[in-house]
């Protein structure tokens, strides 16, 4: 019984499995007239029926341009064009109820055939549309059969027929404006220029999208297909859970300036978008929704420019208080070391024009750096060319460096004008840079060397330029200075820590 039983089970197993149906044969063997075209509109393949209607055979047309083999003429013809290249773009079947379209006769000329056609979307495996089916039913015999009835010119239609007749006319009519109104929204739709698409059922299938769209999510094949499958970066993101709310609650959705990370280019990183939009629900005759209508506009270049405004008035504030903190601290030690009306006046008009000197360079290069060559030579302007002489690299100061260095420059100057070297004729200035590196930093040395002047005399007491380098350079900026009366000129050595990069 064993023996029997085992035996039974391995001839079930054997079996083999019942084949599917040949879909080839079923393609060859159907009744109605059957052809496929690509993106080129050239033929893939056709059915018997096809070519038995067009009187023609499948090696005639393969790889022809349907409309080579069968040359439009009339209206019928662009019909049929405007139709097969619509499936191809929106991926939606469409049906012609009666074209009247000649084809070429085997004896010559051409043999009027009346159609009614069926336009159907093929998709590839990548889920684009990438072939459109037309299935083309021949209705020549039953016009023919109206012609025998009623005569080529049939005129005023037989008693009970006048009715039947003028309904049809107006039916015609009303279908004629019908699709040229179709056609003016659809275009109105694609041309747009906020982005626009439909959702249609639960899985979030694309069913129309226009150009800004299609141009907002890099041109994307995606009608026919689903969400997650087409845009899956945006899924990840929670869109896909919006839409979905909008749907079950069948309430709209409204987002401003709302981030989105795409793709824009195959392979390339995801892009930060804003966009302004509105989900909008799709409801049916029962109340439920359907789908979603989404519209919206790309906002990126405001909301970045808004954020560099932003920005800039932060820097201008800023800029604005250290200015005004600078301007003061000018005032006060100016005003400590000149008790004179005059003498006050003159030296605080003098610091200012120094300080506006040195904005007026930030100035050039929107207020990201000053070259310290250039900041140096705006004090030796009034003096000609011998009396000083500048030296070193060119080195990229900060604004807060540019704006202390000019100052102390200004007092430098101004101090060699009325004590040092540049009090007489004989008098030469020298500055002198160099960058140097100091284990992970680096730092700016300058050294100010007068020369040839008449003997110097130290300072009874700490002057303003003192208490700058002071304030300035140790205090804000993580430098150091030595400031030396020697007997046959000034010495000024600086420090100062360079920005990295």
């Amino acid at each position: 019984m064993r023996g029997d039983s085992a035996e039974s089970d391995t001839a079930e197993t054997a079996k083999p499995a019942k084949a599917g149906p040949d879909l080839s044969q079923l393609f060859r063997t159907m009744p109605g007239q059957y052809m496929i075209l690509d993106r080129d509109l050239r033929y893939v393949d056709a059915n018997p029926a096809y070519c038995l209607s067009t009187e023609c055979t499948l090696e005639e047309i393969l790889g022809r341009n349907v409309f080579e083999r069968f040359p439009p003429t009339g209206d019928g013809a662009r019909q049929v064009e405007e139709s097969l290249r619509r499936v191809l773009v929106t991926g939606v079947a469409e049906t012609l109820p009666l074209v009247a379209y000649p084809i070429p006769a085997r004896g010559g000329g051409f043999t009027m055939k009346y159609w009614s056609c069926v336009h159907l979307p093929l998709f590839d495996a990548a889920g684009d549309v990438g072939y459109v089916a037309q299935n083309a039913v021949d209705v020549t015999e039953l016009q023919q059969l109206k012609t025998i009835a009623y005569g080529p010119n049939p005129g005023v239609p037989a008693r009970g027929e006048n009715d039947l007749f003028q309904r049809a006319q107006e039916i015609t009519t009303v279908n004629k404006h019908l699709v040229a109104e179709t056609q003016s929204l659809r275009d109105l739709f694609m041309q747009a220029p906020g982005f626009m698409t439909v959702f249609t059922g639960p899985e979030l299938t694309f069913a129309l999208a226009n150009t800004a769209y299609l141009q907002l999510i890099g041109h994307r094949q995606v009608i026919g297909r689903r969400l997650a499958e087409a845009l899956p970066e945006v899924v990840e993101q929670g869109f896909e859970d919006l839409l979905l709310g909008v749907m079950r609650d069948r309430k709209p959705h409204i987002g401003q300036a709302t981030s989105v990370l795409l793709q824009r280019e195959p392979g390339a990183p995801l892009e930060e978008r804003f966009c302004d939009f509105i989900f909008q629900p799709i409801l049916g005759v029962d109340g439920e929704a359907v789908g979603v209508f989404v519209e919206g506009s790309d906002v990126t270049d405001r909301v970045l420019g808004e954020r560099q405004q932003k920005l800039l008035l932060d820097e201008l504030n800023h800029r604005v208080k250290n200015t005004l903190s600078t301007v003061q601290a000018i005032a006060s030690q100016t005003l400590r070391t000149n008790a004179d009306p005059a003498g006050f006046r003159a030296a605080f008009e003098s610091r200012l024009m120094a300080l506006s000197a040195t904005h007026n360079l930030l100035t050039a290069t929107n207020w990201t750096s000053a070259d310290l060559r250039e900041v140096a030579q705006l004090e030796f302007h009034p003096y000609g060319p011998e009396r000083y002489r500048l030296e070193g690299p060119s080195v990229a100061l900060s604004p807060a460096q540019a704006l202390a260095l000019g100052l102390l420059f200004h007092e430098l100057a101004t101090n060699a004008a009325k004590y040092g070297a540049l009090a007489h004729g004989d008098g030469q200035v020298e500055v002198v840079w160099r960058a140097r590196r100091q284990g992970e930093r680096t730092d700016l040395e300058i050294d100010w060397k007068e020369h040839d002047g008449p003997p110097v005399i130290p300072p009874s007491r700490q002057g303003f330029g003192s208490r700058l380098i002071e304030r300035s350079l140790q205090g804000q900026l993580g430098g150091e200075s030595r400031l030396d009366y020697a007997p046959d000129g000034v010495r000024c050595h600086i420090r100062l820590p360079l920005a990295r990069g």
